[in-house]
């Protein structure tokens, strides 16, 4: 239901689930009140299927500056066995504490799905956050990716 009535009762969406085919099919109806909110609704299923939680997918319907970053741990360096374990260790941190940071600092939310790495935000958090998972792929040390966090969201905040 959480799913369900953001899609049907705020865009005005048909949605189902063809079990056969395995497919979430949308609709628009004859009340949908912008032929756009398909493809919102079709990012919002998209990213709730990535792994993000309800609520951060339905920001995606609320926001039209709101975009979703895939990329792989391998299109960084190419890892193997306990370097690839170490580099997934150093994106997450203790407890999801360095993860967190990374999501504080930049307004964002990053999902970890194995080898996978997705991002929700604006275009420019969603670079920030993206340049602070690569370094700390490249064997950066959460502290040092930390302070350079700081210094990039003050002169963000300088901005506006």
């Amino acid at each position: 239901m959480e799913i369900y009535t953001p899609v049907y009762e705020q865009m005005k969406i048909d949605i189902r689930m063809n079990l056969k085919a395995r497919k979430v099919e949308l609709k628009t109806r004859v009340d949908t009140p912008d032929i756009s909110n398909l493809q919102k609704c079709a990012d919002f299923v998209h990213a709730f299927m990535m792994g993000f939680d309800v609520i951060d997918a339905v920001a995606l319907l609320r926001m039209d500056e709101l975009y979703v970053d895939s990329f792989e741990i391998k299109d960084v360096k190419t890892l193997k066995g306990e370097h690839k374990s170490r580099a997934i260790g150093r994106l997450s941190g203790k407890g999801g504490k360095t993860k967190f940071s990374i999501e504080n600092a930049t307004k964002t939310r990053i999902v970890l799905a194995d080898e996978k790495i997705h991002i929700l935000g604006s275009f420019r958090n969603i670079k920030i956050a993206r340049d602070a998972l690569c370094s700390l792929i490249l064997g950066a040390p959460p502290g040092k990716v930390n302070s350079k966090l700081r210094q990039v969201t003050a002169r963000s905040a300088e901005l506006f």
